[in-house]
């Protein structure tokens, strides 16, 4: 954090662990377990990215968006993505109104001008549709009629999407995954979480959820772990882990060679690297660690990693390649000449 004094730097390093826990903890009155999943969630929030849930029915993906909006001081949006949902269902569109001076054309906007909108099952809609989306999640700004309107800030999208079920979906393009910052797998609850669940659920009345974070907080989050220290090395080691995704390069993997069609993009590498960011700062570190990148490794680069005919015949998940890469790769190598 060299724009800061080290005392500045302390106190808004303890600022954003402070809130960073209580908005946890509100996430925790409401959502039993998933801490990985909802430390993810909250990761890509701070690190100004977007995230997609992957998971069957019933396990809470919409529960954890719809509490997370709750304890932000933010616009929260819906939409429910259906094969016949249009793409200025999603963005907006120009309609003509009265107003003293007769009928204008004016632009109304869509749900994606809320600071958080919930993309849930995304890959019911069509592609033209989801490219509508994705596209103002890269560019932050919509275009109707040769007019540029900016989205506002913070702008989160949390998809959600059933990986089982392939009737009536249209599985998202690698191009539009790798829009997402993480892709987050929601797994099933333990024996005593479920037993949570249903005390929560079929007894008393939940408890309520309360906002602990407005827009101008989180910004300022956002720009502070911009700040963390990168050491050379470190940065390397990044650079490294995302090469060794593509097949047949030269820090791929057997595995690697043989079973992975198409390899991380440059955006993975710069995921990995404000992950790792945020994960120090939590850690009550200012510089990143090897240690960071690893552990942000699977929900950064799983669907930037796309698994060729052989690796889905023989059951392998990127996952599997993911950590043998990050048990094999050396942390530090010398720089090539």
């Amino acid at each position: 954090m060299t724009t800061l004094t080290p005392e500045a730097a302390a106190e808004r390093a303890d600022a954003f662990r402070r809130d960073y826990a209580a908005v946890r903890d509100q996430i925790a009155r409401v959502v039993v377990g998933q801490q990985d999943i909802v430390g993810g969630v909250l990761t890509c929030l701070f690190c100004d990215g977007h995230a997609l849930l992957e998971g069957v029915p019933g396990l809470g993906k919409t529960l954890l968006v719809r509490t997370l909006a709750q304890a932000l001081s933010l616009d929260f949006g819906r939409v429910q993505f259906t094969p016949d949902l249009m793409p200025a269902d999603v963005t907006g569109t120009t309609v003509v109104v009265d107003t003293e001076r007769g009928k204008e054309f004016r632009f109304q906007q869509g749900p994606v001008f809320n600071q958080i909108l919930l993309a849930d099952e995304i890959n019911r809609a069509t592609p033209k549709t989801q490219s509508a989306l994705l596209e103002a999640m890269q560019e932050r700004s919509v275009t109707a009629d040769g007019v540029t309107h900016a989205l506002p800030a913070p702008f989160l999208v949390m998809a959600t999407q059933n990986p089982i079920e392939q009737e009536g979906t249209y599985p998202l393009p690698e191009a539009q995954l790798d829009r997402f910052m993480f892709r987050l797998n929601v797994g099933y609850a333990t024996r005593a979480e479920l037993g949570e669940i249903l005390s929560r659920t079929t007894g008393a009345r939940p408890e309520d959820v309360e906002p602990v974070l407005d827009a101008e907080t989180i910004l300022a989050h956002q720009r502070l772990i911009r700040l963390v220290a990168i050491a050379d090395h470190v940065r390397d080691y990044a650079v490294r882990l995302t090469l060794a995704t593509h097949p047949g390069g030269e820090f791929a993997t057997p595995n690697v060679s043989r079973f992975v069609r198409l390899g991380a993009s440059p955006r993975g590498a710069q995921a990995l690297v404000l992950a790792a960011k945020c994960r120090a700062l939590l850690e009550n570190r200012n510089a990143v660690s090897t240690d960071d990148l690893k552990a942000v490794a699977p929900h950064a680069l799983r669907h930037r990693m796309i698994i060729n005919f052989e690796g889905q015949a023989e059951g392998v998940t990127t996952d599997d390649l993911i950590e043998q890469i990050t048990a094999t790769l050396p942390t530090r190598l010398e720089a090539s000449a």
